[in-house]
C-alpha cells in the first residue's frame, strides 16, 4: 500500500523526474505538472495528498497557484521548494498558507522526511468531541461542526487555524509560548521554519480582529509568545 500520492510541480524535467524517482523509492505515488495551469487541473481531478510546488513556473508566479489552491482546498498540505530562499520569501509562502518551505539545492532524504513530517501533522484528527460549545465574549466555538462563530457569524477557518483556536479557548488568559504552540499543532518533530507561528498567528487575527494591528483578543505577550483573552462558558 502507498504512502500516498504527491503531485510534483516543477517546469524544469531534470529536476522533476529526479524528486518523483526519489518520492516512488520512499512508497509514494508521483503525478508530475510542469505549470501552473496543469496543476490546478490535477489537484481538483484527483485530490492528491501533498503538492510540492515550485515557485518559478512558466506560466504564473507559484505564490498565485499556492493561494488559489488554499482557497479551494483549505486541507491539503502544500510544501514550497524554491531556489528563492530569502526570509521575506519564506514568510510570504507561509502566509499564503504553505505548510513547509524548502530551499534548493536540497537533500532528497530531508525532502521526502519533511514531506512525511507535513503528512503526519495533517492527517492528525482530534478525537471525536461530545456536542459542546465554548463562549467567550462574541466569539462561539463549536467542537462537535468545528466552526467558530463571532457575533453569529461563521469565521471561515482552516484546519491549522481550528486548531489553535481550540488550543487558545482550551487556555484563556494562559500565555503560551510559541514553542508550546509549535509543539502542540505542528508537533514536536516539526522540520519547518518556526516563524510558522507568527504568520498563522496574523492570519488567524485578520480574521478575528476588528483592528487585527491593534488585537484586543488575542494578543501578544512580548518576549514570551502570545494569549487569548477572554471568560469561557461551556455548554
Amino acid at each position: 500500500m502507498k504512502d500516498g500520492i504527491i503531485l510534483v510541480v516543477e517546469d524544469e524535467v531534470p529536476i522533476r523526474k529526479l524528486i518523483g524517482f526519489n518520492l516512488q523509492r520512499s512508497n509514494f505515488d508521483v503525478m508530475e505538472a510542469e505549470n501552473g495551469e496543469e496543476a490546478i487541473r490535477l489537484v481538483h481531478a484527483h485530490s492528491p495528498s501533498l503538492v510540492l510546488l515550485d515557485l518559478m513556473l512558466p506560466d504564473t508566479d507559484g505564490f498565485e497557484i499556492c493561494t488559489k489552491l488554499r482557497e479551494t482546498h483549505p486541507e491539503l498540505p502544500i510544501v514550497i521548494v524554491s531556489a528563492r530562499g530569502q526570509d521575506m520569501e519564506k514568510i510570504m509562502g507561509l502566509e499564503l498558507g504553505a505548510d513547509d518551505y524548502i530551499v534548493k539545492p536540497f537533500n532528497p532524504l530531508e525532502l521526502v522526511a519533511r514531506i512525511r513530517s507535513v503528512l503526519r501533522r495533517t492527517s492528525q484528527t482530534s478525537p471525536k468531541l461530545p456536542p459542546s460549545t465554548v463562549e467567550t465574549g462574541p466569539f462561539v466555538l463549536d467542537l462537535k461542526t468545528q466552526r467558530l462563530y463571532k457575533t453569529g457569524v461563521v469565521i471561515k477557518l482552516t484546519a491549522r487555524e481550528f486548531q489553535l483556536v481550540k488550543l487558545f479557548f482550551e487556555r484563556l488568559n494562559e500565555p503560551i509560548t510559541r514553542d508550546q504552540l509549535l509543539d502542540g499543532i505542528w508537533g514536536i518533530n516539526y522540520f519547518g521554519d518556526p516563524k510558522t507561528v507568527d504568520v498563522h498567528i496574523r492570519r488567524l487575527r485578520e480574521k478575528i480582529e476588528e483592528d487585527p494591528s491593534n488585537p484586543q483578543f488575542l494578543i501578544t505577550i512580548w518576549g514570551f509568545g502570545y494569549c487569548f483573552q477572554g471568560s469561557a462558558k461551556k455548554e
